[in-house]
């Protein structure tokens, strides 16, 4: 059952192809985020533990997502299994590393979540399958590069790779990954610009996910 659920979950972020990636301090501005997202057909999306509000915003997101069981938020910047928990116990349906600590391989096997470990290097991608990861991150994306996932996949083909750090919304930067073997892409800043987010314009950011999923829907099928 541990491994069905959480294969589900990894399945619904392939079918996705895109997960937003977000923090805000304001928890008004996380939540119109997270709404202009579902309303533009974002179903997965990864709220950050990057400030002392996370906790409490992450909470006010979730309120949301238990109204609409479509969506699948999940927490990212986790560097702990004691960060991992209380997220967990907050309802995050997936749990995000920028890099691979081994030992938070445990929240699968606890939590039925995914845990989605961060790797740069084909070592490290390596021992996450071996832990058991089902989905890895590519991290620094804008580093790295879609070669790097190329090179992943000449050698290791099953394994399932999501790079967030620079992905950009735009048909070549997007082509390059989806060509390159990845089965959906993380984006922020790129996707979130600190103008839409001054401007406090979510009818501009609803349309411009749209037109980014428009971009990924194009170029997988």
């Amino acid at each position: 059952m541990t491994s069905q659920l959480i294969e589900t979950t990894v399945q619904a972020i392939e079918q996705s192809a895109i997960v937003p990636v977000f923090y805000h301090d304001d928890a008004d501005t996380c939540l119109s985020v997270l709404k202009a997202c579902h309303q533009a057909g974002v179903k997965v999306f990864e709220f950050t533990n990057r400030g002392e509000a996370a906790k409490k915003n992450f909470e006010v997101l979730q309120n949301y997502a238990v109204q609409h069981p479509d969506l699948l938020l999940g927490i990212g910047t986790i560097l702990s299994t004691e960060e991992s928990k209380a997220f967990l116990s907050l309802g995050a349906r997936f749990v995000v590393s920028p890099a691979l600590i081994p030992s938070m391989c445990a929240i699968q096997a606890n939590a039925y979540t995914p845990w989605v470990p961060g790797c740069g290097t084909v070592t490290e991608v390596v021992k996450a399958k071996e832990l058991g990861a089902r989905l890895i991150k590519v991290f620094p994306g804008n580093v790295l590069g879609p070669a790097f996932v190329s090179a992943v996949r000449a050698i290791l083909p099953e394994v399932k790779l999501m790079p967030t750090g620079g992905v950009e919304p735009n048909i070549n930067n997007l082509t390059a990954w989806f060509d390159a073997g990845v089965v959906a892409v993380g984006m922020g800043s790129q996707l979130f610009t600190k103008e839409l987010i001054n401007k406090k314009d979510w009818s501009g950011m609803e349309k411009r996910v749209k037109d980014t999923l428009s971009m990924i829907n194009q170029i997988k099928n």
